[in-house]
């Protein structure tokens, strides 16, 4: 087990890489903690940490708002919990994002960590204090930038995720590939079969790279006006994607960054051997390459994302694997190489 602590610009948080869910109660004080977990999380896991007090909340996307946002809130009421009350969220993404963002506003805000139960969660959604729920069709449009006290990465958590799960997982570690780590593109190329027979090392490795590059941009960028936005390549198109399919978070971003790929090859030179070959990687890690949904639907969807300002988009591009630029395209320029994809 490693223990790192990061420095950001308005806390620190601390990383225990490698550590047992178990010994959660060495790092918050049992008596002072609430935890929330979802329904699959707490089937799973619940019985490992007896006599905690817990909030157990609705599992699924579609549960990502502040209606459970207030089911979370009344329990932290009912629980008397007060500013000092420490709140744990152990789960994937959504309950991540919805722990933070509850924390975030109770009270004006209460500590809180996190115990990431799912590969995307380990190795993005609980990381860099971005605390989110969506609302209507706009996913993460309320939010708060907030970091947590720690994060336990327990490597045994993930084991338990079904195997689409699994996958689901490795779209973000790509990205981080791509943007700004061609030696973890090629790691990713050649451990592949490791990689999804669920290797311990190779997990351990592919998440604590992930952990670093991701902690290295936030350090520097922590909110979002720069270099950060670069960890949105795949995003903008694959947040509509995801909300118009209903499907995985992993695999709309699969899907996003091979479209953002493509614009890529006509806006900022991207080599088209550079897409073919994220191409190849994604369809590897058994996640989707095509865009198949409605692109008028998409367009309108995107046409709103957090990252417009006035009549353009900053749009995540690449000029290689490994390097990321981010570039305003207007959003009329936009629509028609959507149409052309």
């Amino acid at each position: 087990m490693k223990t790192l602590k990061y420095q950001f610009q308005q806390s620190a948080t601390t990383y225990y890489m490698g550590e047992q869910l178990t010994q959660l109660g060495n790092y918050v004080d049992m008596s002072r903690t609430i935890l929330v977990m979802d329904e699959n999380v707490d089937q799973f896991h619940g019985m490992r940490l007896p006599g905690w007090k817990k909030l157990v909340i609705p599992d699924g996307e579609e549960n990502k708002s502040m209606e459970v946002v207030e089911q979370i809130v009344n329990g932290l009421i009912e629980l008397e919990a007060d500013r000092k009350t420490m709140l744990v969220g152990i789960g994937g993404g959504m309950l991540t994002d919805l722990t933070g963002f509850a924390a975030s506003i109770y009270m004006r805000g209460i500590p809180f960590g996190f115990v990431p139960s799912t590969l995307l969660a380990q190795v993005d959604a609980s990381l860099g204090g971005k605390n989110g729920i969506s609302h209507g069709q706009h996913k993460n449009m309320l939010g708060t930038i907030r970091q947590p006290e720690f994060i336990l990465f327990d490597y045994t958590l993930p084991a338990t995720m079904p195997d689409e799960e699994w996958h689901n997982g490795f779209a973000e570690i790509i990205k981080y590939a791509c943007i700004m780590d061609a030696d973890l593109f090629s790691y990713l190329e050649q451990h592949r079969e490791k990689a999804l027979e669920r290797d311990v090392t190779v997990l351990e490795h592919l998440v604590e790279r992930s952990v670093a590059l991701k902690t290295k941009v936030v350090q520097e960028d922590e909110f979002e006006t720069g270099m950060r936005r670069w960890l949105n390549f795949g995003h903008t198109l694959g947040h509509a994607v995801e909300k118009i399919e209903h499907i995985a978070h992993g695999k709309a971003v699969a899907i996003g960054m091979v479209a953002a790929a493509k614009i890529s090859e006509k806006l900022s030179g991207l080599p088209v051997d550079d897409t073919n070959r994220l191409m190849r990687l994604i369809n590897d890690y058994q996640l989707p390459v095509t865009l198949t949904s409605d692109k008028d639907k998409v367009f309108d969807i995107f046409r709103l994302d957090k990252k417009r300002e006035k009549n353009a988009i900053h749009f995540v591009l690449l000029e290689t694997i490994g390097k990321a630029i981010t570039k305003p395209v207007p959003l009329e320029e936009l629509k028609q190489l959507l149409q052309e994809l």
